[in-house]
């Protein structure tokens, strides 16, 4: 159904979480897909290769307020100004 979906031609996918359940093999064709991809998508996931390889925006909700920046998830997690919000908003 998933590879149905990306093929029909849609622009903007939502994915929550479309890692879970999934074998290695499956993982891996879902990532090169979802990187091929040249619609808009938002998804969110726990797989942090997925995450990483994927994702050119992140967008993290706290109870204070939203981060949203435009970088992979490996600089979004070292940067040092994500931190502090993170800190005040939580």
């Amino acid at each position: 159904m998933l590879a149905k979906m990306m093929l029909s031609g849609a622009n903007v996918l939502i994915l929550d979480e479309p890692t879970n359940h999934l074998d290695l093999e499956a993982i891996t064709a879902l990532n090169e897909g979802m990187t091929e991809y040249t619609g808009v998508m938002l998804f969110s996931s726990h797989d942090h290769q997925i995450t990483q390889t994927v994702a050119n925006r992140i967008m993290e909700i706290l109870p204070g307020g939203v981060i949203d920046k435009r970088e992979n998830y490996d600089e979004y997690i070292e940067n040092e100004d994500v931190k502090k919000q993170r800190e005040l908003w939580s």
